[in-house]
């Protein structure tokens, strides 16, 4: 059961999907994002799918995460295409709360909720 908002979310993690990058985020869909351990990432003002001509044959590869992430901080989205070229492209991380934070660093907010549990047992 859920939304088609929850559904959105859920989708993409089982299709392995671990960050989603847009031009924008419906506030609910990027929380739920957040809550399924799916990285949400926003492109700067005035950069798109279509200035930076995606094709969807390009691989991505976040650069600059680590454990020390902070909400809305800066990171770099490295898009090599086809044919070998790499780009590096400015992103928003659009984790917004420092709980968001560990629910992403934890997978989810299910492994977040079920690890603070087994550290109190």
């Amino acid at each position: 059961m859920g939304s088609s908002r929850d559904w959105a979310a859920k989708g993409i993690v089982l299709l392995g999907v671990t960050c989603v990058v847009a031009q924008s985020f419906e506030r609910i869909h990027r929380s739920n994002l957040v809550g399924m351990g799916v990285l949400p990432l926003q492109f700067k003002e005035g950069t798109t799918a279509q200035t930076l001509k995606l094709d969807g044959s390009e691989t991505y590869n976040v650069l600059g995460l680590n454990a020390g992430l902070k909400p809305q901080q800066d990171l770099t989205l490295r898009i090599t295409r086809a044919d070998g070229q790499a780009e590096n492209v400015p992103v928003s991380c659009r984790i917004d709360t420092p709980i968001e934070i560990d629910y992403y660093q934890h997978g989810g907010i299910l492994p977040y909720v079920l690890r603070q549990l087994l550290a109190k047992a």
